[in-house]
């Protein structure tokens, strides 16, 4: 695994319950930004159980990049955001880091 993989792995480990993060994000937070595509890559071949990769999404909101959509729309729900069928609801307001940290 790459030094770029464990900080993707422990940035996605670190987004708090109630929150989203998109893969930009996390590239960024990793220390390679515009690399979000590269995120996508790794969290997808990842297979780490307890990471919370369904709290990552795409850029605007949108859900996007998950292999069952349904599953990150109910998964995101029950930590009490509200989804519509391709998005989060209030994504400013939940977006992590918050605007001040970016």
């Amino acid at each position: 695994m790459t030094t770029f993989e464990r900080k993707v792995l422990t940035v996605v480990s670190r987004i708090p319950p109630g929150r989203v993060s998109t893969y930009g994000d996390v590239a960024r937070l990793a220390g390679r930004p515009g690399a979000a595509r590269a995120v996508g890559n790794i969290l997808r071949e990842a297979g780490r159980p307890g990471l919370p990769y369904h709290r990552v999404i795409a850029a605007g909101g949108q859900l996007g990049g998950y292999s069952s959509l349904a599953l990150k729309r109910s998964m995101l729900t029950a930590e009490g955001l509200t989804v519509t069928p391709r998005r989060v609801v209030g994504f400013t307001k939940v977006r992590w880091p918050s605007k001040k940290t970016r």
